[in-house]
């Protein structure tokens, strides 16, 4: 059978450390691969090789070329960055809840307005409902559709997806199954990089990697992927009870909103929302991408100045009587996807985690000294030894995440806001986060607002539950 791509003896290293050791692999004709394997074990540097982005040695051999209608092999990242309206990247995270701001970006139909063959996808993505909407305001599941969109308009010979299920709601993961067989039947080859959840019925074969090596690949038929889980134990009840329990201003109510309306222009965004979280309760936060859950908490988090003018109380305090932003941060330990994107990636993984002490974007001050054993203790409860003084870009997707899911903790604050803090993270670290989560709760009655679109994800201190659709409560 013709190979379409393969890869003989193919080696990358960084910095000394090898991250893919002698990989072997062909992908045929009419074959669709997925490859999984633990978080760090060198998938998405894989991607990196093949679309010619990083040096390696070994030899890869291609029948890929570039045509006037196609191009060779593209890849969709994990991660998307986007340019303002000056052709710079100098955004910041609260820009996009703020309505003056966020028009300093393109929509997305000025982003995909030189696109070719482009209807069709903007269909099948659901994407035409967004098309006047400032890409700073996307949410993630709405970004990784369109970077779809923009991919799939390139007609490429070999697509190459990184992780494109995370970050979309229950609908968008059945749709996104439902285009990739279309991809397919488009005769695009397909490369996923995914969970072993989430294999669509289309994949032909599947590989396995560990620590920079290919431990399995086969048909999918022969796949068995509990062969290759790694549990992870939580950590021992002692390690946990030495952190150190929180002193803050005792409150009866840790939020309470009253008819809370947003709007950008003519469009409404929450509509009459009232929700009260008593101190010590754990709530599940749901609702579809783009029900308005991401401006919801930015309204709790003092990164929206909508706040303002609605009726918020935060830890029994109304919005608007003089606190400062600082004030309500100090209480709060916040995680998110889009947080993700717009942080620091230069910062080493220790002063990423210090900066949660003092809830800024980078760490601007000296520590003292027990900041500083405040920051190792966190270190190894999260078993971050090895890459405390790496700096945050070095580090695969899922390692970052676990690194702002310490800052978030650090303070131990008495409200936990995480806001999809699993995504991105393989079976074994989601496992071993949750219980992490359930027993920080227990033991200091911490309040906490959880986020995700997979149940199974939801920690068992969870009682109460709070969905929107559309901007409005369910």
């Amino acid at each position: 059978m013709r190979h379409i791509i393969k890869l003989k003896d193919v080696s990358v290293k960084r910095n000394g450390n090898t991250i893919l050791s002698h990989i072997n692999l062909s992908l045929n004709q009419d074959e669709h691969w997925a490859i999984t394997g633990q978080s760090g074990s060198g998938k998405t540097t894989l991607a990196h090789v093949l679309t010619g982005k990083i040096f390696f040695n070994g030899e890869i051999n291609s029948h890929i070329n570039n045509t006037e209608d196609k191009k060779s092999i593209i890849l969709v990242e994990q991660q998307h960055h986007f340019k303002n309206l000056s052709n710079t990247g100098d955004l910041y995270y609260q820009q996009r809840f703020n309505s003056f701001d966020s028009e300093d970006t393109i929509t997305v139909e000025t982003a995909l307005q030189t696109l070719k063959n482009k209807e069709t996808w903007i269909e099948l993505l659901h994407l035409t409902p967004l098309l006047s909407k400032p890409l700073i305001q996307l949410s993630n599941g709405e970004n990784k559709r369109l970077q779809l969109v923009k991919a799939l308009s390139a007609n490429p010979v070999l697509l190459i997806l990184d992780n494109p299920f995370i970050g979309l709601d229950t609908e968008g993961r059945a749709t996104l199954h439902s285009i990739v067989a279309s991809i397919i039947k488009e005769g695009i080859h397909l490369l996923l990089i995914t969970s072993s959840h989430e294999i669509p019925e289309c994949i032909t074969h599947i590989a396995v990697l560990e620590n920079g090596k290919m431990i399995w690949q086969g048909a999918k038929k022969d796949y068995q992927p509990d062969k290759f889980h790694h549990p992870q134990k939580i950590t021992s009840l002692t390690a946990i009870k030495e952190i150190t329990a929180p002193s803050y201003p005792d409150f009866d109510y840790a939020v309470k909103m009253k008819n809370v309306t947003v709007k950008y222009g003519e469009k409404t965004i929450l509509d009459n929302i009232n929700w009260s979280i008593k101190k010590g309760e754990c709530w599940n936060l749901s609702g579809p991408n783009g029900a308005g859950k991401s401006t919801l908490l930015s309204l709790i988090n003092a990164d929206n100045p909508q706040a303002y003018a609605n009726e918020i109380y935060l830890f029994d305090k109304r919005r608007g009587k003089g606190e400062s932003i600082w004030d309500i941060k100090k209480l709060i330990g916040y995680v998110s996807p889009e947080l993700h994107l717009f942080f620091e990636q230069h910062n080493t993984c220790s002063r990423v985690i210090a900066s949660g002490l003092f809830d800024t974007i980078g760490l601007f001050r000296q520590l003292t000294a027990a900041q500083e054993q405040q920051v190792q203790q966190w270190i190894k409860l999260f078993s971050l030894e090895k890459f405390q003084h790496k700096a945050m870009f070095t580090l695969s997707n899922s390692e970052q995440r676990i690194v702002l899911l310490a800052r978030a903790l650090i303070k131990n604050p008495p409200l936990l806001i995480l806001d999809e803090p699993c995504q991105g993270l393989d079976e074994d670290q989601t496992s071993y986060f949750i219980q992490f989560v359930n027993e920080i709760c227990k033991q200091f009655g911490t309040t906490l607002i959880f986020v995700s679109h997979y149940k199974k994800d939801i920690p068992v201190c969870v009682t109460n539950f709070f969905q929107l659709a559309n901007g409005k409560q369910q």
